[in-house]
């Protein structure tokens, strides 16, 4: 059945696409000139920022002011920097800082650089609680496991980045915090009271929620508010809860609906569209996998399931928002080393690095989550005259890393070190045979090896994290 061109006009007006490459295919182009609210731009899109700044003027060919969205957050999630790693340090490191005055400064400046980059709607600052410590999916992006702290830097986050004139987007409502599951592969359950989420998990909404132009759904089932599915295809928790009794007048953006959370629960993306849009969700992140087909699927599936008002009011939502990011704001002026200055301040030092001069720096491989993506990290591009070497260390053996070191020490550096019994198994071993050092760039734990001369936390592994640390170790390059 044909689809009627004005309620496929509003359908579109509802979407987020994507597109795989360094440039804009035409159809992408096009559907902007048709209706379609934006495009997300992802890790493949980017290059380097010129060729981000070409992209993003070639679609507004299509029309001047649509929504050009990306995930950038700094530190480990980042796709301006996701060839080298974020010159700026994450969430867990401002927070364990605690100067919402360098996170404000902090995400004025990666709003400047996605003015530059023309991009004008930021998938951040990711504002949940991690309040569970092995969360696989939030972990240091999250400002801290404080409520309050985290409330106060998720305001200052959202005031930097719109200083700028770039739309933020708190995620992930009504908090991912305590999953220990990522909704990227299944629906996470939160089982915890109504009293609970409202002493643990909502005061950074609530915070944030007058001074935000956006906020993100998750695809978490919460059975006290969302029932068996999850928050995204939940009326009471955005109508009720973010709308009502929060106060939250702007935009409500889904997480990509082809995330197992949303398109499983729902039978298919098109179906999840039209479950988020009928809850009251405004603007629908379809994914990074996504086509000139799938874009019409759920365009043509929400046209004739969901009413035309309730698209009419997505759409003025969503053009507004669009419009607000028009205004002329003032040039910012931002320091070069602002990134690295705000990344040293986070880094925490546990015994004597007297012991650990000209060591073998050993970095443990690790794995990334599909929100990081496989980004560099770790010392080796600060190292100035210093061997690393790469190990899995389940496979390493101690005696031959503590043969190759010979008369130095070594720097284990490895991400969510106590995770893994093989880690925690070869630091102790080397730790027993000469000195040792343990840089850990991911979220902290309570576990530390007995015998270690010194324990060195970053609270992340972007690129300023990196340097920081090395320079705490004295092995930088000057």
């Amino acid at each position: 059945m044909a689809i009627d061109p004005a309620l496929r006009r509003l359908a579109l007006g509802t979407l987020l696409a994507a597109f795989k490459g360094e440039t804009a295919p035409g159809w992408a182009v096009r559907l902007l000139g048709e209706g379609l609210a934006g495009h997300t731009l992802f890790g493949t899109n980017v290059v380097e920022p010129a060729q981000v700044a070409a992209l993003t003027a070639r679609l507004r060919e299509g029309r001047p002011d649509a929504l050009l969205a990306i995930d950038e957050e700094g530190g480990d999630v980042t796709r301006l920097g996701h060839r080298t790693g974020s010159p700026y340090p994450g969430n867990a490191a401002l927070g364990t800082v605690d100067d919402v005055d360098l996170t404000r400064t902090v995400y004025a400046a990666i709003g400047a650089d996605l003015v530059a980059a023309g991009i004008n709607l930021d998938l951040a600052p990711t504002v949940d609680v991690n309040s569970a410590d092995d969360n696989p999916i939030i972990g240091t992006r999250s400002f801290g496991a404080d409520p309050l702290l985290v409330a106060r830097h998720a305001r200052a986050a959202v005031e930097g980045l719109q200083s700028a004139g770039v739309a933020a987007c708190a995620k992930h409502f009504p908090g991912h915090g305590a999953t220990v599951d990522d909704s990227h592969l299944a629906l996470p359950t939160v089982d915890a009271s109504f009293a609970l989420l409202r002493e643990r998990d909502l005061p950074p909404f609530a915070a944030i929620a007058p001074a935000a132009q956006a906020v993100m759904t998750a695809h978490i089932r919460v059975p006290a508010l969302t029932g068996n599915g999850p928050a995204t295809f939940s009326s009471s928790t955005l109508r009720g809860l973010l709308r009502s009794e929060l106060g939250f007048a702007g935009v409500i953006v889904t997480d990509a609906l082809e995330m197992a959370g949303a398109a499983k629960a729902a039978g298919s993306i098109p179906l999840a569209a039209v479950r988020a849009l009928t809850a009251g969700a405004d603007l629908l992140c379809i994914g990074a996998e996504v086509d000139l087909e799938l874009v019409e699927a759920v365009a043509a599936e929400v046209a004739r399931s969901v009413p035309a008002e309730r698209l009419e009011e997505a759409v003025a939502r969503n053009t507004a928002m669009a419009s607000w990011t028009t205004s002329p704001r003032p040039a910012m002026s931002v320091a070069d080393d602002l990134g690295y200055a705000a990344a040293r301040r986070a880094v925490r030092v546990e015994g004597s690095l007297s012991e650990l001069g000209s060591p073998l720096v050993v970095q443990l491989t690790s794995g990334y989550s599909i929100a990081e993506g496989k980004v560099p990290w770790g010392l080796a591009p600060h190292l100035a005259g210093v061997e690393q070497v790469e190990v899995v260390a389940s496979s390493a053996s101690a005696d031959q890393l503590a043969a190759q070191a010979g008369s130095r020490p070594i720097v284990v550096v490895g991400r969510h070190t106590h995770r893994q019994e093989s880690s925690r198994e070869l630091i102790e071993q080397l730790a027993a045979a000469m000195p040792v050092g343990v840089v850990e760039m991911g979220w902290p734990s309570t576990w530390r090896p007995s015998r270690a001369r010194a324990f060195v936390t970053t609270h992340g592994a972007s690129l300023a994290n990196g340097r920081a640390a090395a320079e705490a170790l004295g092995l930088a390059t000057l």
